[in-house]
């Protein structure tokens, strides 16, 4: 009679799933930007600091987002943020846009940080286009992406030529263009971007953010700190600065406002306004969503909506 052997039970390994958590893992997540990079990046931050409105230029590095999409401003944010921060990013005023919402993640893996959609909650600020309504007070940093930090390009092409009008505060050029924009339209049209004197000494470009937004970065109590990935450069606005816009003593400084305007969602109108296409009849809403969010939900508000 054979005797079969018993066979002892081999437990059945599963395979690893091919996920995308599994092939990246959380070591990859923190080489986005690395240590070297950050300290470049640091120092840049402090030269800036120290030169209000001087552009610094530093060694950009490639990134998960295309140059120009605010690479610039995400390499200063993970150059300073750390797992004790709070990161609040938005897009033109909006938390939940699809390139605020994406950055937002990115640095909160990357770094550790906490995320946001509060002001008074963050400490550091990331945004395209906009500064938030709500004040930022001391303490808090203000990272803004900028495409085009140079703010003479319109008048000046010559990169060596640039160079010399900043080294000898030589902005003629641009108050001539400033007075012939005057003479032909009546108005100086520039509406975004418009430039400013930091410190009685550099004319910086004030990025894309509306007139709107200007007069909050003059003596403003925050550090507003400006990246340009494409160009490589950064400059800063430190608290307590002077920020004047470049207006002429008989044509004053003027921000937009439509008369009648209010937002349609919270009835207010002391803050941005942006047209909302379509539809009939012209609507008005608030850019920074956060604001107008937490206006829509204030007791006086909602008894209006419900009478």
């Amino acid at each position: 009679m054979t005797v079969v052997p018993e066979v002892e039970s081999v437990e059945c390994i599963r395979p690893t799933p091919w996920t995308v958590d599994a092939l990246v893992g959380p070591a990859r997540a923190q080489t986005v930007l690395d240590d070297d990079a950050k300290r470049e990046i640091r120092r840049a931050v402090l030269t800036a600091v120290a030169i209000p409105g001087y552009q610094v230029p530093f060694g950009s590095r490639e990134m998960p987002v295309a140059r120009g999409w605010g690479s610039g401003g995400l390499q200063i944010t993970l150059a300073l943020a750390g797992s004790a921060d709070c990161v609040k990013v938005i897009d033109q005023g909006d938390d939940d846009g699809v390139n605020a919402v994406n950055l937002r993640r990115l640095v909160t893996r990357a770094t550790g940080a906490t995320e946001t959609s509060e002001v008074d909650e963050a400490t550091l600020v990331q945004t395209r286009h906009r500064i938030p309504e709500d004040d930022l007070a001391d303490g808090q940093v203000l990272i803004l992406q900028v495409p085009v930090p140079e703010p003479l390009r319109g008048v000046e092409r010559d990169m060596r030529e640039l160079r010399r009008m900043h080294a000898e505060a030589d902005y003629a050029k641009m108050w001539v263009s400033l007075y012939e924009d005057k003479v032909r339209n009546g108005v100086i049209t520039q509406s975004t971007g418009y430039p400013c004197l930091v410190n009685d000494r550099y004319v910086v470009a004030t990025t894309p953010i509306p007139r709107w937004d200007v007069p909050r970065l003059n003596h403003a109590p925050f550090l507003s700190l400006f990246g340009a990935g494409r160009e490589k450069r950064i400059y800063a606005i430190p608290p307590d600065t002077a920020v004047v816009p470049m207006t002429f003593d008989d044509v004053p400084f003027e921000v937009e406002h439509t008369p009648g305007a209010r937002c349609d969602r919270c009835d207010t109108d002391d803050t941005y306004l942006v047209a909302v296409p379509g539809g009939i009849g012209e609507r008005w809403v608030c850019s920074d969503t956060s604001r107008c969010r937490r206006h829509r939900t204030r007791p006086s508000r909602i008894a209006a909506v419900t009478s």
